[in-house]
């Protein structure tokens, strides 16, 4: 049999969690990652001995523990750490990547200006003495709130850092990027009265009944997923997969339940219903342990009958009765909530009604349950002073609207910033920094994201890659990769357990460029009072030292601290019990399945975005490796392959590989066609990551940005980005 390159690239890339974490097929991936680019610099590994560094890698929230080897200062690979607790050697292809990301020969130099024409390359000082001038002279006219920061983390200490620097400033708008676990984290602080994080233990579960989570897609903290779910099979327990079309994580399930897109908290609901009905619920729970079971029973009433699931969901009413009857008989079954790699963070009351199925089945802060894994605290820095202006920027509304009375819940609502920025004659922030983060491509309605921020008279990109956020701005100020810095890694996305990861430079910075840290510390300093007093470290790296304290020691050597025998205990609500209702709860709008904007007339068909472990979706763009592996299915030369049915494609006269015009009413796109047996008819899938304008020539030009023809979507409980899908229409180009 022959093996095209393609084919190869196929075989070895896979798309089973056995694939993913065996040391053989990434070995091989290794040698085509070199074999199948055309890069200036010839990546041949220099002969000598091989050194090692044990890390944590950054490049996406799973904290997975990293190996990377070295020849001299030449990095030659990078793998995932045997006896790491999070992913116990196995790395997702990203991770793999992150040799591609060092040595890209598109990666920014040096500071940048923006100047007629194009970019200036400019001194640190420089760049950082015009921005501080700049941000002087806004704060001279009394409106420090008007300057604002996005990032893709809350945590950490770099993260801190720039909270501070907007303290001292007086702003409060530090936004992070929207994830899953933002309404995670809300479902939690209303049911347990914790503001914590949302950890999976799949490792210990028996029946795992996931609602769109893509635990082969990069869902969480991959490596921990991935190396779980295998497990999950070995022990002889169950996975079902309850998602609108066929994924590799439906295609691995034990069972793939097809779904009309959008009713996942009405199944949810439904299974809570029969499981009460029919008194299967945990008795020592829910009798013992929690408050507000009986108006929760009673706000069911007969809107979640079987019946009534079944024509909203598509899902058979006895297959309804089935599922809630087979998830509640296991001795430790687990509920998932959340779409794709878990970037959007989707409706509140989804994830409360899964939530709430947790609960009636006793898995609540149990092993093989979901367990609230409360927040670090190893920060513990003074309070900044605040001079009269600073005291009263802080007191300003936040742009984003998040925590104000609309949306009290909600800590972060950048999917709201491009509205508020469109609003009057002058937008509300004149000053935009972004660090770690992507929104002009990243956020649902891009498009019109783009358009808000070209408002912005100041955005100053923090970033190693010239990425579509950073071609906007003014001032480019090109950060280091993962592989050359330090950084305090305090969480594991839905690892069940407390862990700090240490991220480690494993060279010396290759460029003109500084740690994000840095940035922080110089830019206050060249602010001088009162900013300047409230940074007392000279670099980010002493700050880091200083702030981990004894754990520095054992983090350098051991790379990370972890609780094995971590478990909490009790809950913190006024009750001390678990709360299926209260008063905050009553509060919310009551559910309903969200629809997907557009006319159904006009626009027949619904569009919905889905993610693939080959594609980065975050902060930074697929390195080459990964774009180059992706299947002709999705991706044909430049050209995006869209996914539906045959029953779709019929009377709309498309065959496999035609092309077509796809429209929504946020715009349109030139695709082609890929016809699948596993989508519901009537959809359209799309993969996110493509459609970049910016990076490298292998990456920008390829494909489309699913992003630019969905709008958001407002969810009425909480204020965040609920849309999963957009109406469409598919016609022959």
């Amino acid at each position: 049999m022959k093996i095209d390159r393609r084919s190869f690239l196929a075989f070895v890339i896979g798309g089973a969690a056995g694939t993913a974490l065996s040391p053989l097929p990434w070995k091989l991936t290794d040698d085509i990652s070199i074999w199948t680019q055309n890069w200036p610099w010839t990546p041949v590994p220099p002969r000598g001995e091989r050194t090692f560094v044990a890390s944590t890698c950054t490049l996406c929230p799973g904290g997975c523990g990293i190996r990377v080897s070295k020849v001299d200062d030449r990095v030659i690979k990078v793998e995932g750490l045997e006896g790491h607790p999070v992913n116990d050697g196995g790395l997702c292809p990203l991770g793999l990547s992150a040799a591609q990301l060092l040595y890209a020969p598109t990666r920014v130099p040096g500071p940048m200006k923006k100047v007629a024409g194009g970019w200036q390359a400019v001194s640190w000082s420089s760049a950082l003495g015009d921005i501080a001038y700049e941000l002087a002279e806004l704060r001279a006219q009394g409106r420090p709130e008007a300057v604002a920061w996005i990032s893709e983390s809350d945590r950490g200490t770099t993260a801190e850092l720039c909270k501070r620097l907007l303290t001292v400033y007086g702003s409060p708008n530090y936004i992070r990027t929207p994830s899953l676990q933002d309404p995670l984290e809300t479902a939690i602080h209303l049911t347990q009265g914790q503001r914590a994080m949302a950890g999976f233990d799949i490792a210990n579960a028996d029946f795992v009944l996931s609602f769109g989570a893509g635990l082969i897609e990069g869902w969480g903290a991959p490596g921990y997923l991935l190396r779980a779910r295998g497990g999950l099979r070995e022990r002889g327990g169950r996975m079902e997969q309850v998602e609108p079309r066929l994924s590799k994580t439906a295609a691995k399930a034990d069972r793939w339940l097809p779904i009309e897109p959008g009713t996942e908290g009405v199944l949810a609901l439904g299974l809570c219903r029969v499981i009460i009905q029919e008194g299967l619920f945990r008795k020592e729970f829910v009798n013992g342990r929690s408050q507000g079971f009986d108006l929760f029973k009673k706000a069911l009433g007969e809107s979640y009958t079987p019946e009534a699931v079944a024509k909203a969901t598509g899902i058979d009413a006895k297959s309804v009765g089935d599922l809630a009857r087979a998830f509640a008989g296991a001795k430790k079954p687990l509920a998932l909530c959340g779409r794709g790699s878990g970037r959007l963070p989707g409706a509140l009351q989804e994830v409360l009604a899964v939530h709430c199925l947790n609960a009636l089945v006793g898995n609540i802060n149990q092993p093989g349950g979901v367990v609230a894994v409360p927040e670090p605290e190893y920060i513990r820095w003074p309070e900044p002073e605040m001079d009269a202006t600073a005291s009263k920027g802080m007191q300003q509304p936040r742009v984003d609207g998040a925590g104000l009375d609309a949306f009290p819940l909600a800590r972060y609502l950048l999917n709201r910033l491009p509205a508020a920025l469109s609003t009057g004659s002058a937008p509300p922030i004149q000053a935009l920094f972004v660090s770690g983060a992507d929104p002009v491509h990243n956020l649902v309605g891009a498009a019109a994201a783009a358009g808000a921020f070209r408002k912005i008279p100041l955005i100053v990109s923090l970033s190693p890659f010239m990425n579509e956020t950073a071609a906007m701005a003014h001032y480019i100020l090109p950060t280091h990769t993962s592989l050359e810095r330090y950084e305090d890694v305090p969480c594991a996305a839905g690892f069940p357990r407390p862990i700090l990861g240490l991220c480690k430079p494993a060279v010396k910075p290759l460029l003109d460029t500084k740690h994000v840290g840095d940035v922080v510390i110089e830019l206050a300093r060249a602010m001088r009072r009162p900013a300047a007093a409230a940074f007392p470290w000279a670099t980010y790296e002493e700050c880091l030292q200083q702030t981990l304290g004894r754990s520095w020691g054992t983090l350098l050597k051991e790379g990370f601290i972890s609780d094995a025998a971590f478990m909490p205990s009790g809950f913190e609500t006024a009750s001390t019990k678990f709360e299926f209702q209260n008063e905050a709860i009553a509060r919310l709008p009551t559910f309903a399945a969200t629809a997907a904007p557009g006319d159904e007339r006009s626009f027949p068909l619904v569009l919905i975005p889905y993610d693939t472990l080959r594609l980065s979706v975050g902060a930074v763009g697929s390195p080459p490796f990964l774009v180059k592996a992706l299947e002709e299915t999705v991706l044909f030369k430049n050209d995006l392959l869209v996914e539906i049915n045959p029953a779709t494609a019929g009377p709309l006269g498309l065959v496999e590989g035609a092309g077509a015009l796809l429209s929504t009413p946020q715009g349109s796109a030139r695709v082609r066609v890929h016809l699948s047996d596993g989508i519901k008819p009537g959809l359209i899938a799309m993969p996110r990551g493509l459609g970049h304008t910016a990076y490298d020539p292998f990456l920008a030009g390829k494909g489309v940005n699913v992003n630019d023809l969905i709008a958001p979507v407002e969810d009425p409980a909480s204020g965040f980005e609920a849309g999963w899908g957009v109406r469409a229409k598919l016609s022959r180009a």
